[in-house]
Protein backbone atom coordinates (compact mmCIF):
# COMPACT_ATOMS: atom_id res chain seq x y z
CA UNK A 1 0.00 0.00 0.00
CA UNK A 2 1.20 3.38 -1.03
CA UNK A 3 1.40 6.60 0.80
CA UNK A 4 -1.28 8.16 -1.22
CA UNK A 5 0.44 10.93 -3.05
CA UNK A 6 0.24 10.48 -6.71
CA UNK A 7 3.56 11.24 -8.77
CA UNK A 8 1.06 14.19 -10.95
CA UNK A 9 0.15 15.51 -7.64
CA UNK A 10 3.56 15.83 -6.14
CA UNK A 11 4.55 17.22 -9.81
CA UNK A 12 2.59 20.03 -8.82
CA UNK A 13 4.33 20.68 -6.14
CA UNK A 14 7.81 20.38 -7.71
CA UNK A 15 6.64 22.57 -10.21
CA UNK A 16 5.61 25.08 -7.47
CA UNK A 17 9.38 25.08 -6.50
CA UNK A 18 10.99 25.49 -9.06
CA UNK A 19 9.39 28.56 -10.70
CA UNK A 20 9.80 30.08 -7.30
CA UNK A 21 13.64 28.71 -7.39
CA UNK A 22 15.07 32.57 -7.17
CA UNK A 23 17.30 34.16 -4.35
CA UNK A 24 19.98 31.22 -3.65
CA UNK A 25 19.99 27.77 -2.08
CA UNK A 26 19.27 29.75 1.13
CA UNK A 27 16.33 30.98 -0.58
CA UNK A 28 15.05 27.83 -2.98
CA UNK A 29 15.52 25.53 0.28
CA UNK A 30 12.76 27.93 2.02
CA UNK A 31 10.39 27.33 -0.56
CA UNK A 32 10.76 23.63 -0.77
CA UNK A 33 10.56 23.85 2.99
CA UNK A 34 7.49 25.44 2.92
CA UNK A 35 5.69 23.85 0.27
CA UNK A 36 6.67 20.23 1.23
CA UNK A 37 7.09 20.61 5.08
CA UNK A 38 4.60 23.64 6.13
CA UNK A 39 2.01 23.24 3.67
CA UNK A 40 1.58 19.88 2.29
CA UNK A 41 2.97 18.08 5.19
CA UNK A 42 4.43 15.01 3.86
CA UNK A 43 7.61 15.34 5.22
CA UNK A 44 8.92 16.36 8.83
CA UNK A 45 10.94 18.86 9.78
CA UNK A 46 13.53 16.25 11.49
CA UNK A 47 13.60 14.15 7.95
CA UNK A 48 13.84 17.27 6.00
CA UNK A 49 17.12 18.68 8.01
CA UNK A 50 18.53 15.03 7.79
CA UNK A 51 18.06 15.15 3.83
CA UNK A 52 19.30 18.53 4.25
CA UNK A 53 22.47 17.67 5.85
CA UNK A 54 23.94 14.99 3.43
CA UNK A 55 23.18 16.97 0.68
CA UNK A 56 25.68 19.49 2.17
CA UNK A 57 28.32 16.99 2.45
CA UNK A 58 28.05 16.35 -1.63
CA UNK A 59 29.74 18.27 -4.43
CA UNK A 60 26.95 20.34 -6.40
CA UNK A 61 23.53 22.18 -6.28
CA UNK A 62 22.58 21.27 -2.69
CA UNK A 63 19.03 22.70 -3.43
CA UNK A 64 18.80 20.92 -6.59
CA UNK A 65 19.97 17.64 -5.15
CA UNK A 66 17.93 18.01 -1.74
CA UNK A 67 14.65 18.54 -4.02
CA UNK A 68 16.01 15.34 -6.12
CA UNK A 69 16.49 13.10 -2.62
CA UNK A 70 12.81 14.54 -1.58
CA UNK A 71 11.64 13.07 -5.04
CA UNK A 72 13.28 10.22 -4.53
CA UNK A 73 11.53 9.33 -1.20
CA UNK A 74 8.66 9.81 -2.68
CA UNK A 75 8.77 7.65 -5.55
CA UNK A 76 11.81 6.50 -5.86
CA UNK A 77 13.70 7.18 -9.33
CA UNK A 78 11.44 8.25 -11.27
CA UNK A 79 10.26 10.60 -8.52
CA UNK A 80 13.71 12.25 -8.18
CA UNK A 81 14.13 12.53 -11.81
CA UNK A 82 11.08 14.51 -12.48
CA UNK A 83 11.38 16.62 -9.44
CA UNK A 84 15.46 17.02 -10.15
CA UNK A 85 14.42 17.42 -13.66
CA UNK A 86 11.92 20.15 -13.15
CA UNK A 87 13.97 22.10 -10.96
CA UNK A 88 16.63 22.48 -13.11
CA UNK A 89 15.04 23.46 -16.62
CA UNK A 90 13.52 26.96 -15.61
CA UNK A 91 17.03 28.17 -14.84
CA UNK A 92 18.39 25.89 -18.66
CA UNK A 93 15.80 27.44 -20.45
CA UNK A 94 16.27 31.62 -19.11
CA UNK A 95 20.22 30.96 -19.36
CA UNK A 96 19.86 29.75 -22.91
CA UNK A 97 17.06 32.82 -23.92
CA UNK A 98 19.62 35.44 -21.92
CA UNK A 99 22.73 33.92 -23.91
CA UNK A 100 20.82 34.61 -27.12
CA UNK A 101 19.50 37.85 -26.51
CA UNK A 102 23.27 39.10 -24.91
CA UNK A 103 25.15 37.85 -28.00
CA UNK A 104 22.70 39.29 -30.48
CA UNK A 105 21.64 42.61 -28.67
CA UNK A 106 24.31 43.28 -25.63
CA UNK A 107 26.07 46.22 -27.98
CA UNK A 108 22.82 48.20 -28.06
CA UNK A 109 23.04 51.17 -25.81
CA UNK A 110 20.52 50.47 -22.92
CA UNK A 111 21.72 46.71 -22.82
CA UNK A 112 25.32 47.34 -22.34
CA UNK A 113 24.44 49.80 -19.69
CA UNK A 114 21.55 47.57 -18.06
CA UNK A 115 24.53 44.83 -17.76
CA UNK A 116 26.87 47.02 -16.88
CA UNK A 117 24.55 48.00 -13.29
CA UNK A 118 23.99 44.30 -13.10
CA UNK A 119 27.34 43.70 -13.10
CA UNK A 120 28.03 46.27 -10.26
CA UNK A 121 24.96 45.09 -8.11
CA UNK A 122 26.17 41.46 -8.26
CA UNK A 123 29.24 42.40 -5.94
CA UNK A 124 26.70 43.64 -3.36
CA UNK A 125 25.81 39.56 -3.67
CA UNK A 126 28.88 38.22 -2.89
CA UNK A 127 29.58 40.20 -0.01
CA UNK A 128 26.68 39.40 1.49
CA UNK A 129 27.16 35.87 0.76
CA UNK A 130 30.36 36.24 2.75
CA UNK A 131 28.61 37.74 5.83
CA UNK A 132 26.03 35.21 5.87
CA UNK A 133 28.02 32.01 5.72
CA UNK A 134 31.03 33.90 7.79
CA UNK A 135 28.28 34.25 10.32
CA UNK A 136 26.68 30.79 10.37
CA UNK A 137 29.88 28.59 10.22
CA UNK A 138 33.10 30.80 11.62
CA UNK A 139 32.16 30.38 15.44
CA UNK A 140 35.22 28.40 16.17
CA UNK A 141 39.20 29.43 15.94
CA UNK A 142 40.28 26.86 14.03
CA UNK A 143 37.36 27.63 11.22
CA UNK A 144 38.51 31.41 10.97
CA UNK A 145 42.13 30.11 10.85
CA UNK A 146 41.00 27.58 7.37
CA UNK A 147 38.76 30.41 6.03
CA UNK A 148 41.69 32.60 5.78
CA UNK A 149 44.09 29.97 4.82
CA UNK A 150 41.43 29.36 1.95
CA UNK A 151 41.49 33.08 0.94
CA UNK A 152 45.29 32.90 0.79
CA UNK A 153 46.28 30.02 -0.88
CA UNK A 154 43.25 31.14 -3.64
CA UNK A 155 43.67 34.59 -4.26
CA UNK A 156 47.83 34.91 -3.73
CA UNK A 157 49.12 31.53 -4.19
CA UNK A 158 46.35 30.64 -6.88
CA UNK A 159 46.35 26.76 -5.43
CA UNK A 160 43.68 24.97 -7.45
CA UNK A 161 40.12 24.96 -6.04
CA UNK A 162 40.13 20.87 -5.44
CA UNK A 163 43.34 20.83 -3.27
CA UNK A 164 41.86 23.57 -1.10
CA UNK A 165 38.97 21.81 -0.29
CA UNK A 166 40.54 18.45 -0.07
CA UNK A 167 42.77 19.89 2.32
CA UNK A 168 40.23 21.38 3.93
CA UNK A 169 38.33 18.11 4.46
CA UNK A 170 41.58 16.32 5.76
CA UNK A 171 42.32 18.91 8.68
CA UNK A 172 38.91 18.48 9.80
CA UNK A 173 39.28 14.60 10.14
CA UNK A 174 42.81 14.86 11.22
CA UNK A 175 41.83 17.45 13.98
CA UNK A 176 38.49 15.75 14.80
CA UNK A 177 40.68 12.90 15.95
CA UNK A 178 43.27 14.97 17.34
CA UNK A 179 41.81 18.02 18.73
CA UNK A 180 37.75 16.90 18.75
CA UNK A 181 37.18 20.46 20.79
CA UNK A 182 38.51 22.70 18.46
CA UNK A 183 37.14 20.55 15.39
CA UNK A 184 33.85 19.77 16.01
CA UNK A 185 30.62 19.10 13.46
CA UNK A 186 28.73 21.88 13.03
CA UNK A 187 24.69 22.39 12.65
CA UNK A 188 22.93 20.57 10.34
CA UNK A 189 20.30 19.62 13.12
CA UNK A 190 17.02 21.27 12.85
CA UNK A 191 16.19 24.16 14.95
CA UNK A 192 12.21 23.85 14.07
CA UNK A 193 9.69 21.88 16.02
CA UNK A 194 9.71 18.12 15.50
CA UNK A 195 6.73 18.35 13.26
CA UNK A 196 5.84 14.69 11.47
CA UNK A 197 4.83 14.03 8.13
CA UNK A 198 1.98 12.80 6.79
CA UNK A 199 4.38 10.09 4.98
CA UNK A 200 7.10 9.62 7.63
CA UNK A 201 5.94 6.28 9.30
CA UNK A 202 4.94 5.07 5.90
CA UNK A 203 9.03 5.46 4.65
CA UNK A 204 9.91 4.72 8.09
CA UNK A 205 8.82 1.42 6.99
CA UNK A 206 9.87 0.53 3.90
CA UNK A 207 12.86 -1.65 3.07
CA UNK A 208 16.34 0.09 1.83
CA UNK A 209 17.91 -1.76 -1.30
CA UNK A 210 21.56 -1.72 0.13
CA UNK A 211 23.08 -4.63 -1.59
CA UNK A 212 26.19 -4.52 -3.68
CA UNK A 213 24.38 -5.54 -7.01
CA UNK A 214 22.08 -2.54 -6.67
CA UNK A 215 24.98 -0.09 -6.02
CA UNK A 216 27.33 -1.25 -9.04
CA UNK A 217 24.05 -0.80 -11.38
CA UNK A 218 23.30 2.85 -10.43
CA UNK A 219 26.79 3.69 -10.35
CA UNK A 220 27.44 2.17 -13.95
CA UNK A 221 24.29 4.00 -15.05
CA UNK A 222 25.36 6.91 -13.44
CA UNK A 223 28.56 6.67 -15.41
CA UNK A 224 27.72 6.44 -18.55
CA UNK A 225 24.65 8.71 -18.57
CA UNK A 226 27.03 11.17 -17.44
CA UNK A 227 29.76 10.49 -19.77
CA UNK A 228 28.23 9.00 -22.82
CA UNK A 229 27.57 12.55 -24.87
CA UNK A 230 30.98 13.24 -23.78
CA UNK A 231 33.13 9.99 -25.47
CA UNK A 232 30.08 10.49 -28.26
CA UNK A 233 30.93 13.85 -29.16
CA UNK A 234 35.09 13.43 -29.11
CA UNK A 235 34.93 10.04 -31.18
CA UNK A 236 32.81 12.61 -33.85
CA UNK A 237 35.06 15.30 -33.27
CA UNK A 238 38.08 14.31 -31.83
CA UNK A 239 39.75 14.42 -28.03
CA UNK A 240 40.86 18.45 -29.20
CA UNK A 241 37.88 19.72 -30.11
CA UNK A 242 36.66 22.87 -27.94
CA UNK A 243 33.14 20.71 -27.39
CA UNK A 244 35.44 17.88 -25.67
CA UNK A 245 37.52 20.45 -23.61
CA UNK A 246 34.15 22.08 -22.19
CA UNK A 247 32.74 19.04 -21.12
CA UNK A 248 35.96 17.21 -19.63
CA UNK A 249 36.26 20.54 -17.61
CA UNK A 250 33.00 20.79 -16.18
CA UNK A 251 32.38 17.43 -15.49
CA UNK A 252 35.74 17.92 -13.00
CA UNK A 253 34.12 20.92 -12.06
CA UNK A 254 30.83 19.28 -11.18
CA UNK A 255 32.87 17.03 -8.59
CA UNK A 256 34.75 20.08 -6.63
CA UNK A 257 31.45 22.48 -6.08
CA UNK A 258 31.05 22.23 -2.31
CA UNK A 259 29.49 24.62 -0.57
CA UNK A 260 27.19 25.84 -3.31
CA UNK A 261 28.57 27.64 -6.70
CA UNK A 262 30.01 30.58 -5.01
CA UNK A 263 32.97 28.78 -4.08
CA UNK A 264 33.78 27.05 -7.06
CA UNK A 265 33.27 30.25 -9.38
CA UNK A 266 36.40 31.69 -9.05
CA UNK A 267 38.16 29.03 -9.73
CA UNK A 268 35.94 28.43 -13.27
CA UNK A 269 36.21 32.74 -13.88
CA UNK A 270 40.16 31.83 -13.44
CA UNK A 271 40.38 28.85 -15.83
CA UNK A 272 37.86 30.18 -18.43
CA UNK A 273 39.28 33.68 -18.37
CA UNK A 274 42.85 33.63 -17.51
CA UNK A 275 44.21 29.86 -19.12
CA UNK A 276 41.59 29.50 -21.51
CA UNK A 277 40.77 32.55 -22.96
CA UNK A 278 36.95 31.07 -23.63
CA UNK A 279 35.58 34.62 -22.29
CA UNK A 280 36.48 37.85 -21.05
CA UNK A 281 36.07 38.95 -17.45
CA UNK A 282 33.68 41.72 -18.59
CA UNK A 283 31.80 38.39 -20.41
CA UNK A 284 31.92 36.29 -16.99
CA UNK A 285 30.94 39.19 -14.50
CA UNK A 286 27.33 39.79 -17.24
CA UNK A 287 26.81 35.74 -16.92
CA UNK A 288 27.31 35.77 -13.17
CA UNK A 289 24.41 38.88 -13.19
CA UNK A 290 22.26 36.87 -15.80
CA UNK A 291 22.36 33.98 -13.49
CA UNK A 292 21.27 36.26 -10.56
CA UNK A 293 18.07 37.04 -11.60
CA UNK A 294 17.30 33.24 -13.68
CA UNK A 295 15.26 30.59 -11.08
CA UNK A 296 17.18 27.74 -10.25
CA UNK A 297 20.92 26.58 -9.20
CA UNK A 298 23.60 29.29 -9.66
CA UNK A 299 25.87 27.24 -11.04
CA UNK A 300 23.88 27.22 -14.17
CA UNK A 301 26.25 29.92 -14.94
CA UNK A 302 28.45 27.54 -16.35
CA UNK A 303 26.12 26.86 -19.40
CA UNK A 304 26.62 30.49 -20.32
CA UNK A 305 30.39 30.14 -20.10
CA UNK A 306 30.11 27.21 -22.34
CA UNK A 307 27.61 29.20 -24.30
CA UNK A 308 30.21 31.77 -24.69
CA UNK A 309 33.16 30.15 -25.35
CA UNK A 310 31.73 27.82 -28.22
CA UNK A 311 30.32 31.26 -29.45
CA UNK A 312 34.04 32.80 -30.18
CA UNK A 313 35.20 29.57 -31.23
CA UNK A 314 32.44 27.98 -33.18
CA UNK A 315 35.16 25.87 -35.46
CA UNK A 316 33.67 24.64 -39.01
CA UNK A 317 30.45 24.92 -37.39
CA UNK A 318 28.22 28.50 -37.23
CA UNK A 319 28.32 30.10 -33.87
CA UNK A 320 24.99 29.50 -33.11
CA UNK A 321 24.77 25.61 -33.38
CA UNK A 322 28.75 25.36 -31.79
CA UNK A 323 27.02 27.66 -28.93
CA UNK A 324 23.92 26.08 -28.71
CA UNK A 325 25.63 22.08 -28.27
CA UNK A 326 28.12 23.81 -25.66
CA UNK A 327 25.13 25.07 -23.88
CA UNK A 328 23.70 21.79 -23.68
CA UNK A 329 26.73 19.67 -23.05
CA UNK A 330 28.27 21.70 -20.29
CA UNK A 331 24.37 22.01 -18.66
CA UNK A 332 24.32 18.15 -18.69
CA UNK A 333 27.73 17.73 -17.50
CA UNK A 334 27.16 19.64 -14.61
CA UNK A 335 23.49 18.30 -13.41
CA UNK A 336 23.74 14.93 -14.48
CA UNK A 337 26.47 13.51 -11.30
CA UNK A 338 23.96 15.44 -8.97
CA UNK A 339 21.07 12.92 -9.32
CA UNK A 340 23.56 10.22 -9.30
CA UNK A 341 25.09 11.24 -6.01
CA UNK A 342 21.31 10.75 -4.56
CA UNK A 343 20.49 7.46 -6.79
CA UNK A 344 23.60 6.02 -6.07
CA UNK A 345 24.19 7.51 -2.04
CA UNK A 346 20.49 8.12 -0.29
CA UNK A 347 20.51 4.30 1.14
CA UNK A 348 23.72 4.59 2.61
CA UNK A 349 23.19 8.55 3.77
CA UNK A 350 21.85 7.51 7.34
CA UNK A 351 25.21 6.26 8.10
CA UNK A 352 27.15 8.92 6.88
CA UNK A 353 25.28 11.35 8.93
CA UNK A 354 26.02 9.57 12.43
CA UNK A 355 29.47 9.82 11.37
CA UNK A 356 30.97 12.59 13.92
CA UNK A 357 34.65 12.36 11.54
CA UNK A 358 32.65 13.27 8.26
CA UNK A 359 31.11 16.13 10.12
CA UNK A 360 34.08 17.64 11.43
CA UNK A 361 35.72 17.14 7.61
CA UNK A 362 32.22 18.94 6.68
CA UNK A 363 32.45 21.92 8.96
CA UNK A 364 36.21 22.51 8.30
CA UNK A 365 34.85 22.40 4.04
CA UNK A 366 32.34 24.81 4.86
CA UNK A 367 34.66 27.17 6.59
CA UNK A 368 37.15 26.98 3.76
CA UNK A 369 33.94 27.81 1.30
CA UNK A 370 33.76 31.00 3.38
CA UNK A 371 37.53 32.15 1.66
CA UNK A 372 36.50 30.70 -1.45
CA UNK A 373 33.49 33.27 -1.41
CA UNK A 374 35.77 36.14 -0.43
CA UNK A 375 37.94 35.35 -2.98
CA UNK A 376 35.27 35.44 -5.44
CA UNK A 377 34.43 39.00 -4.14
CA UNK A 378 37.87 40.65 -4.54
CA UNK A 379 37.86 39.31 -7.66
CA UNK A 380 35.07 40.78 -8.91
CA UNK A 381 35.46 43.74 -6.84
CA UNK A 382 38.54 44.16 -8.72
CA UNK A 383 37.31 43.42 -12.06
CA UNK A 384 34.14 45.54 -11.75
CA UNK A 385 35.73 48.56 -10.56
CA UNK A 386 38.88 48.62 -12.89
CA UNK A 387 39.49 48.73 -16.59
CA UNK A 388 42.47 47.07 -16.13
CA UNK A 389 43.98 44.37 -13.82
CA UNK A 390 47.31 42.58 -14.02
CA UNK A 391 48.54 39.56 -12.43
CA UNK A 392 51.75 40.64 -11.18
CA UNK A 393 53.77 37.18 -9.80
CA UNK A 394 56.53 38.24 -6.94
CA UNK A 395 57.84 34.92 -5.76
CA UNK A 396 55.14 31.89 -5.05
CA UNK A 397 52.24 34.64 -5.00
CA UNK A 398 50.38 35.83 -8.15
CA UNK A 399 49.05 38.83 -7.31
CA UNK A 400 45.91 40.77 -9.16
CA UNK A 401 46.93 44.29 -9.19
CA UNK A 402 44.55 46.51 -10.56
CA UNK A 403 45.99 49.72 -12.46
CA UNK A 404 44.71 53.02 -10.26
CA UNK A 405 44.21 55.47 -13.12
CA UNK A 406 41.86 52.97 -14.90
CA UNK A 407 38.72 53.42 -11.58
CA UNK A 408 35.58 53.43 -12.89
CA UNK A 409 33.79 55.89 -10.31
CA UNK A 410 30.17 54.92 -11.81
CA UNK A 411 30.77 51.06 -11.34
CA UNK A 412 32.38 52.02 -7.72
CA UNK A 413 29.39 53.43 -6.46
CA UNK A 414 26.64 51.42 -7.73
CA UNK A 415 28.52 48.54 -6.31
CA UNK A 416 28.94 50.50 -2.72
CA UNK A 417 25.37 51.27 -2.81
CA UNK A 418 24.06 47.84 -3.35
CA UNK A 419 26.44 46.56 -1.02
CA UNK A 420 24.82 49.07 1.81
CA UNK A 421 21.24 48.25 0.60
CA UNK A 422 21.48 44.58 0.99
CA UNK A 423 24.56 43.89 3.83
CA UNK A 424 23.62 47.10 5.74
CA UNK A 425 19.56 47.19 4.93
CA UNK A 426 18.75 43.30 4.16
CA UNK A 427 17.36 44.32 1.11
CA UNK A 428 16.29 41.28 -0.89
CA UNK A 429 18.40 40.20 -4.25
CA UNK A 430 16.24 41.54 -7.66
CA UNK A 431 15.22 44.72 -6.47
CA UNK A 432 18.65 45.45 -5.79
CA UNK A 433 20.02 43.48 -9.24
CA UNK A 434 16.96 45.49 -10.95
CA UNK A 435 18.28 49.37 -9.32
CA UNK A 436 21.84 48.75 -10.64
CA UNK A 437 20.14 47.69 -14.09
CA UNK A 438 18.23 51.18 -14.00
CA UNK A 439 21.74 52.58 -13.12
CA UNK A 440 23.30 51.81 -15.76
CA UNK A 441 21.01 52.58 -18.19
CA UNK A 442 21.49 56.05 -16.40
CA UNK A 443 25.29 55.98 -16.80
CA UNK A 444 25.44 54.73 -20.40
CA UNK A 445 22.75 58.18 -21.39
CA UNK A 446 24.52 60.44 -19.66
CA UNK A 447 28.22 58.79 -21.32
CA UNK A 448 26.44 59.19 -24.12
CA UNK A 449 27.08 55.18 -24.95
Amino acid sequence: MGHGISLREAGGAWIRIAASSFGGPAGQIAVMHKVVVDERGWIGDARFAHALGYCMLLPGPEAHQLVTYLGWLMHGVRGGLLAGGLFVLPGFVSILVLSLAYVYLRDLGPVAGALFGVKAAVLAIVIEAVVRLGKRVLGSASSRVIAVSAFLALFAFGVPFPVVIGTAAAIGLIGHRVAPAHFKAGGGASKRGEQVGSIDAWLDAQPIDTSVGRLVRTSVIGLALWFGPLVAVAALLGPDHLLVDLGAFFAQAAVVTFGGAYSVLAWVAQAAVVERGWLTAGEMLDGLGLAETTPGPLIQVVQFVGFMAAWHQPGPWSPLGSALAASVLVAWVTFVPSFSWIFVGAPYIERLRANKAWGAALTAVTAAVVGAVLNLGVWLALHVTFATVEQVSMGPMRLHVPEWATVDPAALVIGLVATVLMVGRGAPMLPVLAGGAAAGVVVSLVRGV
